[in-house]
């Protein structure tokens, strides 16, 4: 039995807590190095999904995709029938990826220059870093695995906090769902 992402991230942050705590932050060398740390992490980060773009349009997987994409959580819209290529759906992840690194580091740089906190700075040297590597397009573009069972496009969001709070809504990709959609009149737009 494999043991979820979730309950690892859980264990690890709740050791780097208490690690963190003995690591002497005062220290302008050990707070350097931690900084350092954060820095190195971002930059493997931002390499691997470099190397990952690389991959996608290297691919250029030209397969069409057809799912519905469930409304966002407490809206009232209808679903929307989506049509795409795997290869514009692969750089759409990448890029929504990106974004969420992105805005992780500046929350990050706002909690450290602002607020001076320090202890976060060790637990997101690891959590993100160990995310990259569990994430799909990771797993396929960079591990080489098949994108069959839970690879299979298109992939299910990932929850909100620690994975949870999904909302319960997913990706849909029968026919049935999507001709509904269709005739709903909410998407059939193909996207490139």
């Amino acid at each position: 039995m494999a043991i979820s992402p979730q309950v690892t991230n859980l264990v690890i942050i709740l050791f780097m807590m208490q690690a963190s705590k003995k690591v002497p932050f005062e220290d302008p060398n050990v707070l350097n190095g931690v900084r350092a740390l954060y820095i190195v992490s971002n930059l493997i980060i931002a390499g691997v999904y470099f190397y990952v773009q690389m991959q996608i349009n290297k691919k250029r997987d030209m397969t069409v995709l057809k799912y519905v994409e469930p409304p966002q959580m407490g809206s009232t819209e209808e679903p929307k029938a989506v049509t795409t290529t795997v290869h514009a759906y692969d750089l759409q992840q990448l890029k929504a990826l990106y974004k969420s690194q992105l805005m992780g580091v500046g929350m990050m740089a706002v909690m450290h220059l602002y607020f001076k906190y320090t202890n976060p700075l060790l637990i997101q040297s690891i959590i993100p870093l160990k995310g990259a590597f569990e994430g799909n397009l990771v797993k396929v573009h960079l591990f080489g695995t098949p994108a069959v069972g839970e690879l299979k496009r298109p992939w299910k969001a990932a929850g909100g906090f620690m994975g949870m709070g999904a909302g319960g809504q997913e990706v849909k990709t029968d026919k049935k769902s999507i001709e509904a959609a269709e005739r709903a009149g909410r998407g059939g737009v193909k996207e490139e």
